[in-house]
């Protein structure tokens, strides 16, 4: 999956903002750390602000 790919689909979740949507937004992350690594999941983390939307913390790893 792309940066770019999964910042679209992130975004859609998280204006969804529901339990089932940070579960999605797990999962993407989770792609997006296989792929391109910690970094990336961090920047897309800050990004969107996956900490206050969702409780998902920079440098924490996705677990699936």
């Amino acid at each position: 999956m792309t940066i770019d790919r999964a910042r679209e689909l992130i975004s859609i979740q998280v204006d969804m903002g529901g339990g089932y949507n940070r579960n999605s937004v797990r999962v993407l992350l989770y792609e997006v750390a296989r792929e391109h690594g910690q970094e990336s999941v961090d920047q897309l983390i800050r990004e969107f602000s996956l900490q206050e939307n969702f409780g998902l913390k920079p440098g924490e790893e996705i677990k699936i």
